[in-house]
């Protein structure tokens, strides 16, 4: 039995005609906000087919993304706040908490107020303890070309063969089959 308190302080999980919807209601610590981030991640991945692995005990990942093709370990880090600079996805405070190729193969940045996720390979966040977003245009952020790059994990123009994933940022370019995706150039 749930307690007035407990009942008005939870996660609230919706299915929909696009698939599972996942509002929060009192997240008052930061810990219970990356905690949620992280299951619209994992519903996002999902809806799009990926297969969906949570590690067992402490590892520097969050969960493990299946392709079908290969196997993406990947870190979420979120924000819901909007500063002077845009959004801020703080990745690390000293050399402890910075993540390398030994650790994660992706680092998805979601900005919750925006529902926008940025996939991000670790290779590029060498040497950052913060990532700036300003995905209504206020400035030019050089992470713009990640945002929604799921296609980096499931390309249909894989050397590997096509991926049964479909992704929308390669399903938006229509029948224009690129040899290469630009994404997958920066890997």
């Amino acid at each position: 039995m749930q307690t007035e308190d407990q009942k008005y302080d939870c996660e609230l999980v919706e299915f929909t005609e696009q698939g599972l919807d996942i509002h929060a209601v009192g997240l008052n610590t930061q810990r219970r906000h990356g905690e949620v981030a992280e299951a619209r991640i994992l519903a996002k991945a999902s809806s799009m087919g990926f297969g969906v692995a949570k590690p067992w005990g402490d590892e520097r990942y969050d969960f493990i993304l299946d392709s079908g093709h290969c196997l993406s370990r990947v870190q979420v880090k979120s924000t819901r706040r909007l500063g002077s600079r845009g959004y801020t996805v703080m990745i690390g405070t000293g050399t402890a908490t910075q993540y390398d190729e030994t650790e994660i193969d992706f680092l998805v940045a979601y900005i919750s107020p925006e529902d926008l996720c940025y996939v991000i390979p670790v290779k590029m966040l060498k040497g950052r303890k913060s990532l700036h977003f300003c995905p209504r245009g206020r400035g030019k952020s050089k992470w713009e070309k990640f945002r929604e790059g799921w296609c980096q994990m499931a390309c249909p123009y894989d050397e590997f063969g096509p991926s049964k994933i479909v992704t929308p940022r390669c399903r938006d370019n229509g029948k224009i089959q690129m040899a290469i995706c630009p994404l997958k150039v920066l890997r």
